[in-house]
């Protein structure tokens, strides 16, 4: 038999090896602390036996320990039949400390994703730089973020943690287009709580300086947070179903099961009689988008904005939505990051956008404008501005002042205004505008308040009205709300060959 020659043994005799490092107490080591290995994450993550490791044998420089692999597992394989490239560090094997050899693996299988067009995802379980390897360890996180720079726009990359990532660790993450955190077991964090003691005297947990939570609901970091590792990964393969592969995909892969929405016709009882009560835009969302395809992100931070993937008639789309009932929708400098900042990953991906129209204005107040509002409202602006895929508005109730502008306007490249008989178009508010413009009629008018009613009424009628705006040309239609599902499936089927020339320039500067 050719399996009992000598190179046939040598070569059974390292996979039985190999096999040996990861078994034993290892599993338990991870499951002990309430998470998986690195092996079994990639068992959910991929489909069944398609998962390929390359340089598995490799061997950590200048490490006594004979072991393989140098703490990081690294392959590609397919999730939902199409390819994708991973690599998952192992916290077993040297607390998944990143050294040279370590990082050289990571950079090989981004260049492979990049080269093949293929998205890749970082499981990041690891205890930061390895200390002895000294600044060999350093070098090969700055290679790694270069290669997270060179595929940023090309190749989607998603970053998973599902352990501690701290100091330099995690500015690969914060490159890439999506983390994911699963709560109590992920942590990240640039200085950890003891150096925080050591340095400002403070005490602080691992959750409550970098926990999932944290990220999700102050910072902003996490996009994604679950409950547990498994539910996490179904999570990053949901994700992966909205998006190309790259850049040069014209188009995400589309469902073939079209399930219409419950009830499209009652969505104009969402919104309450009375302008100025709330209501939860996600309803109007789920009147319009297939049924059960709405993915929300970053659900948990900026909540006066709504932004996620959906499919309209099985093709993927993104929403920017103003969220009427957190801060009655007004945008603010949280909301206007992390807008933009989807709106960008959209538009590098050719993922049409949807934008639903609710905002009243920006949000006022010295801790806004002392922090720089101006500056963050405008990366909103620079980046639908920049957007060159297909981008429809549809104004639900209130779109004021520089927050209309902001918000995909015609003005700043919106493909089609659209806006419900409920639309209130304007600089300003009734309210606010009245105040102004009728000072001296209300001041000495015998029934102020009655006064006040009327001259409301009035401008709303003669200003603030969408039909006012549709004659000038600002909106393209008004549409009835039962109808606006077939009017945004026909205008997003018209727009799905849109051709914009690039500009000649290098890159414009958004401010930062």
């Amino acid at each position: 038999m050719v399996e009992n020659r000598k190179p046939y043994k040598a070569f059974q005799a390292r996979k039985e090896k190999l096999e040996r490092q990861y078994s034993g107490d290892y599993e338990q080591k991870q499951h002990e602390k309430g998470k998986l290995t690195a092996r079994e994450r990639i068992d959910i993550l991929f489909d069944k036996g398609s998962f390929h490791e390359i340089d598995a044998f490799v061997k950590p420089a200048n490490q006594k320990k004979n072991l393989y692999g140098d703490g990081v597992i690294c392959g590609f394989g397919t999730i939902n039949g199409r390819q994708v490239m991973a690599f998952a560090q192992d916290f077993s094997i040297m607390g998944g400390s990143l050294g040279f050899v370590h990082a050289k693996k990571i950079q090989k299988v981004q260049e492979l994703a990049l080269k093949m067009g293929h998205p890749i995802i970082g499981l990041i379980d690891s205890g930061g730089a390895r200390i002895q390897e000294g600044v060999a360890s350093l070098a090969g996180y700055a290679g790694i973020f270069s290669n997270n720079v060179k595929s940023s726009g090309v190749i989607p990359q998603i970053s998973v943690i599902l352990g501690p990532a701290a100091g330099g660790a995690v500015y690969s993450p914060a490159l890439t287009d999506f983390r994911f955190m699963v709560k109590n077991t992920s942590h990240m964090f640039v200085t950890g709580p003891q150096v925080v003691k050591e340095v400002l005297n403070e005490d602080v947990t691992f959750e409550d300086l970098g926990g999932a939570d944290v990220h999700a609901s102050v910072s902003g970091v996490a996009d994604f947070v679950y409950n547990d590792e498994e539910h996490c990964l179904l999570g990053v393969k949901k994700l992966l179903s909205y998006l190309p592969s790259n850049n040069l995909e014209r188009v995400a892969p589309k469902s073939k099961n079209v399930v219409e929405p419950k009830n499209p016709e009652n969505i104009s009882f969402v919104l309450p009689e009375d302008a100025g009560k709330p209501y939860d835009i996600v309803d109007v969302i789920e009147r319009i988008v297939d049924s059960g395809s709405f993915f929300e992100n970053a659900e948990n931070h900026a909540q006066n904005i709504v932004t996620g993937f959906a499919r309209l008639d099985g093709n993927s789309i993104g929403i920017i939505a103003n969220q009427p009932k957190v801060m009655a929708g007004t945008l603010d400098i949280n909301a206007s990051r992390k807008a933009a900042r989807f709106v960008r990953f959209c538009d590098s991906f050719n993922i049409p956008i949807l934008v639903l129209e609710d905002v009243p204005g920006f949000m006022p107040g010295t801790n806004q404008e002392h922090n720089g509002i101006i500056m963050h409202g405008a990366k909103l602006l620079y980046a639908f501005a920049e957007a060159t895929v297909p981008k429809i508005t549809v104004i639900i109730r209130k779109a004021y002042g520089g927050a209309y502008i902001v918000m995909n306007s015609k003005g700043m490249g919106g493909d089609f205004n659209f806006a419900w008989p409920t639309a209130e178009v304007a600089v300003m508010g009734p309210e606010g505008a009245i105040k102004i413009l009728n000072s001296k009629e209300l001041a000495e008018a015998e029934d102020p308040e009655a006064l006040k009613i009327q001259l409301v009424s009035d401008y709303k009628d003669n200003i603030a009205n969408p039909f006012i705006a549709e004659e000038k040309g600002y909106i393209d239609e008004v549409i009835e709300p039962s109808k606006t599902r077939e009017v945004l499936i026909s205008a997003f089927t018209l727009l799905k060959n849109k051709v914009e020339q690039p500009s000649p320039r290098k890159h414009g500067n958004i401010p930062m």
